[in-house]
């Protein structure tokens, strides 16, 4: 069972999704992960995007650090239904309504925000299924990158074995790092894309 590490939720054990469909993020991993983005200021008052989300361990994780709002996208019935669950946890907590969930398809989310609008987020979470190709990853990172704020980071959980994300014109790669068969690729908007 995962839990949140820290902030005012820290501690709260959180729903997995049943089976072995989804990979959940391991505490060694996301204890490093937020220590990083705590470290660039990346989590208090942000607004945070979590696809492909699972559990939503990584976007409620971020809500308990202080994010100001938190979408988790999830397409697969019983995923989203954890995230929900996690989502109320979490809210119940923070005593206002910072987690949000939308059962949608990633690219679909992304369409819908770009015809509507949307404002931009600041923070985005992305670990999708190991089979997506990097031709499907590429094209939502293309989809994703109007809809960033101008010193967003996008953090991409990948296999270790896979290659890099092939970064489309409007993102730029920040940095990565492997631990164990994970890696995590961060990114930032290109400033002259």
């Amino acid at each position: 069972m995962s839990r949140i590490v820290a902030g005012l939720a820290g501690g709260s054990k959180l729903l997995s999704v049943p089976g072995d469909g989804t990979r959940p993020t391991t505490d060694r991993v996301k204890e490093a992960l937020f220590s990083r983005l705590e470290a660039m200021n990346m989590l208090a008052g942000t607004r945070v995007l979590d696809l492909y989300a699972g559990s939503g361990s990584l976007g409620v994780e971020a809500a308990s650090r202080g994010a100001d709002s938190v979408e988790l996208v999830e397409f697969h019935e019983r995923a989203a239904a954890v995230c929900q669950r996690n989502a109320e946890l979490v809210n119940k907590v923070l005593g206002g309504k910072v987690v949000s969930v939308q059962r949608s398809r990633v690219e679909t989310f992304l369409a819908r925000a770009a015809e509507a609008g949307v404002d931009q987020w600041d923070l985005v979470f992305m670990d999708p299924p190991y089979p997506l190709s990097e031709r499907d990853l590429s094209l939502v990172l293309e989809l994703l990158g109007p809809r960033l704020s101008p010193f967003a980071v996008v953090v991409v959980e990948r296999s270790a074995r896979t290659p890099e994300p092939i970064w489309p014109p409007a993102l730029q790669r920040l940095a990565e790092k492997k631990y164990g068969e994970t890696r995590l690729w961060f990114a930032e908007p290109n400033a002259t894309p």
